[in-house]
């Protein structure tokens, strides 16, 4: 264990999960999200190595069967996967490291990294949730029940976190989630780590 704290977050479409991880990773350079697998065709505008590790579905499955995922998934005919190597680098080099990821993923993780805090964020209420999902004006009616039904069965899990973050008001949620960020590094197994020497002197 070393003083840098593995985070999940997770959330229903349009609970602003997004948005929050970007104005944190804006706000606090020793935090990073874990970049994931892909083996869907790169689209206009994204980065190898930023926004996904493209591969393709031979090298996906060969990772899997070397057991280099924490998690990995299909999602309709495509893999996505977090490699286990690339979270645990991150953590060694002493960052906080977020994997934005399904509840189902999150568990995945639990289950190889015990450590792992797993967040969850909802929005103040499905009225809202489905006024943002219309908001968007991008879906008809149809895709739209369709994400309600997803965010459903998402949300029913929330109780897999041990923090729950309500976006109601974006500012005060990103304080929040700050909060539980920030709080990990001052639990007394993680300060021991970070103040040997003070923790030493006491002792002797």
């Amino acid at each position: 264990m070393n003083s840098s704290c593995l985070f999940t977050i997770s959330a229903p479409s349009g609970a602003g999960k997004t948005s929050l991880v970007k104005a944190l990773l804006e706000k606090n350079s020793q935090v990073v999200v874990s970049i994931s697998h892909a083996t869907r065709d790169k689209r206009p505008g994204e980065v190898e190595g930023k926004d996904y590790h493209f591969v393709d579905v031979k090298t996906f499955e060969s990772m899997v069967k070397q057991d280099a995922f924490l998690e990995h998934a299909q999602v309709f005919d495509n893999y996505y996967g977090t490699s286990q190597q690339a979270v645990l680098d991150q953590l060694d080099e002493g960052k906080h490291v977020i994997l934005e990821i399904d509840w189902q993923g999150a568990l995945q993780v639990k289950q190889k990294i015990p450590d792992t805090i797993a967040i969850f964020i909802l929005p103040p209420s499905r009225e809202i949730l489905r006024q943002r999902l219309t908001d968007r004006a991008t879906d008809d009616i149809e895709i739209i029940e369709r994400r309600m039904a997803q965010a459903d069965a998402e949300m029913s899990h929330y109780s897999d976190a041990e923090y729950l973050v309500i976006n109601d008001d974006f500012s005060q949620a990103l304080i929040d989630l700050e909060s539980i960020i920030h709080s990990q590094s001052l639990t007394l197994e993680r300060q021991k780590l970070n103040f040997p020497q003070l923790i030493a002197s006491i002792e002797q």
